[in-house]
């Protein structure tokens, strides 16, 4: 602040300033090394001392892309069935490397990524009862085409449930009105 006591001091050592934005942004939530970097260039940290701090910090694993591209991959594929695409597009934008992008997606099991696509297509299938076949699957395939499920996958996850839903009939069984 102005005129406090504080900036009247001598100015801070860089290290230190450094240490405390990084350990503050690392409690609140796990960050790449490049978010760090980011947010040590935003406040003005010189480039030395913010590269030794997330040199120092990386060695202790404080910073751990692999841990957390592992983390991501797994959480965002269980919490919002995101496919491998969607999750590295992500991981990217965060600046993991691209070589860590791709050994943290492909821990995901191939038949784990269909087997979520199902699921998701299951979930929303009520709600498209009533349309054209073709606009129940335009809109079945935009919302795993958002979540980064290709085309092949998709079209084929939303072909065998909707010949599953025509198999098992109506969900209500039809009686006679005059009964």
């Amino acid at each position: 602040m102005e005129g406090s006591t504080a900036s009247q001091g001598p100015p801070a050592d860089p290290q230190a300033v450094a240490r405390a934005i990084c350990l503050r942004l690392l409690t609140m939530a796990p960050r790449t090394r490049a978010q760090l970097a980011e947010a040590l260039r935003k406040r003005e940290v010189p480039e030395d001392a913010a590269e030794a701090v997330l040199e120092r910090f990386s060695e202790v694993g404080l910073i751990d892309d692999e841990a957390f591209a592992a983390a991501w991959v797994s959480s965002r594929h269980a919490g919002r069935g995101l496919a491998r695409r969607a999750l590295a597009s992500e991981l990217r934008r965060r600046g993991v490397e691209e070589d860590t992008v791709k050994e943290a997606v492909e821990q995901l099991d191939p038949e784990q990524e269909v087997e979520t696509a199902r699921r998701l297509v299951a979930r929303k299938l009520p709600s498209t009862r009533g349309l054209e076949p073709s606009a129940r699957t335009r809109r079945l395939a935009g919302m795993l085409a958002r979540k980064g499920y290709g085309p092949g996958l998709a079209f084929r996850v939303i072909r065998e449930a909707l010949e599953n839903e025509e198999a098992e009939g109506p969900e209500y069984p039809e009686y006679p009105l005059d009964w």
